[in-house]
């Protein structure tokens, strides 16, 4: 059995001496798609900015590939692999489309493939390409979600890391943006989602995890753990 492209294990995380992660562990391979969800605060955004290398862990590890990159500053962290497309999109919305996805190769081995880089993302998000000289503030919301995933492609990642990615988005758009994560994840990208819509997540996903208080307490194929009475006690049957 081939191994995780990106393992966790036994991670704790705390904000001062306020301990928000518990003893968390789980793996994403290449090609996979893996969900976290559970309730407001529990620790999901937390776990996604610590892989990152936003936040430092108190213990455990992080590792990418067979390398450990817990410890790393965040930029080393992309430059090996792990791209994140945060909750709210965060966009340069004074700057153009096609400005916003340049960026997102300022890493030099990024840079150098550019121009494929614009190609493949003009691929997936043709209106992208019809609107590269566009400020970003005029684009819609899927839009602009279209925008933030494409940025995070240009870096090349092997890992997707994605916070509520569907926020505020039509139904219609979400549906887009699945079959556009399940074409990534058929490139051998691994992807690790965490959000709000759970039905949705859960359905799209392979593997989930259920995250309750900074601890993961179940573990399942995505659609399964849809159906899980322990899910719907946590979400206070809101899934």
């Amino acid at each position: 059995m081939t191994a995780p492209l990106l393992r966790v294990r036994d991670l704790e995380v705390f904000y001062g001496e306020a301990q928000v992660l518990y003893h968390v562990s789980l793996d994403v391979s290449g090609g996979e798609i893996v969900a976290m969800v559970g309730p407001n605060g529990s620790g999901k955004s937390t776990l996604l900015r610590t892989i990152q290398g936003l936040h430092p862990p108190r213990r455990g590890e992080v590792w990418l590939d067979g390398i450990r990159i817990d410890g790393l500053p965040a930029h080393e962290v992309v430059a090996r692999g792990v791209t994140c497309i945060p909750e709210g999109r965060r966009l340069f919305l004074g700057m153009t489309v096609r400005e916003n996805l340049e960026i997102g190769a300022y890493l030099l081995p990024a840079r150098r493939r550019m121009a494929e880089g614009l190609r493949e993302v003009h691929a997936l998000f043709p209106v992208l390409e019809g609107k590269g000289k566009a400020q970003a503030a005029t684009l819609s919301g899927g839009e602009q979600q279209m925008l933030a995933l494409g940025r995070g492609l240009m870096t090349y990642p092997k890992i997707l890391l994605l916070d509520d990615p569907f926020m505020g988005l039509a139904p219609r758009t979400i549906a887009g943006l699945c079959d556009t994560l399940r074409a990534l994840s058929g490139q051998e990208i691994g992807i690790l989602i965490a959000g709000q819509h759970v039905r949705r997540i859960l359905t799209l996903a392979g593997r989930a995890y259920l995250v309750e208080q900074g601890r993961i307490t179940d573990q399942a194929p995505g659609p399964q753990l849809l159906n899980s009475p322990h899910l719907r006690r946590a979400l206070l049957n809101t899934a």
